[in-house]
């Protein structure tokens, strides 16, 4: 279970969990290059990739930036409209859209159809462009920029709602079976 202590900044459990997106994120690009390579397309695998995606990076992580912190950082006199926290929630939305093509895509999935195959692909290496300057964004600005206007306080509290989220099912599955997943894809498919 997640948990801070007294004197942590509640971005760090999200850079945290920045770093655990990027490990897949690093797998899914390196299924693309395979399947582009022409050594096949791992339908087992990338459907893997897209379920952590879906609930993890989406359903677990997003909804914390997205439900606590961004609210937090408006309320401490962070723009949303115009500001970082709009530009944050549109790729999100953005994120959403490829992994929902992913998704479509691998449910309707015949290996003999070539429009399909480079639907997919292309769609995933939207997303790992996107979720790898997205989250370069977030680490790099949005949090210092939180980390500046929050109080202690709000940090504990923020970091105690985190813990409340991450006790929630998501897709069926547990944070910490999500955690395995991601283990599990990185052991298997960064080894090659």
């Amino acid at each position: 279970m997640e948990s801070c202590n007294k004197n942590e900044n509640a971005s760090d459990l999200l850079r945290e969990e920045h770093q655990i997106i990027l490990r897949v994120i690093d797998v899914l690009n390196k299924l693309v290059a395979r399947s582009r390579e022409g050594r096949g397309f791992e339908k087992e695998a990338f459907r893997q990739c897209v379920s952590f995606i879906k609930s993890f990076a989406d359903a677990c992580h997003h909804a914390k930036e997205e439900e606590l912190l961004f609210p937090a950082l408006e309320s401490r006199g962070i723009p949303k409209d115009n500001g970082p926290i709009g530009m944050m929630l549109y790729e999100h939305r953005l994120a959403r859209g490829y992994t929902a093509v992913m998704s479509d895509v691998l449910d309707d999935f015949d290996k003999d159809d070539a429009g399909a195959t480079e639907q997919f692909l292309e769609a995933a290496g939207q997303y790992a462009e996107l979720l790898t300057g997205h989250i370069f964004k977030e680490d790099n600005v949005l949090f210092n920029m939180g980390d500046q206007a929050l109080t202690p306080e709000d940090h504990q509290n923020l970091c105690s709602q985190y813990c409340e989220v991450g006790c929630k099912s998501f897709g069926g599955k547990k944070r910490e079976e999500l955690l395995r997943l991601a283990d599990e894809l990185c052991q298997q498919w960064t080894s090659d």
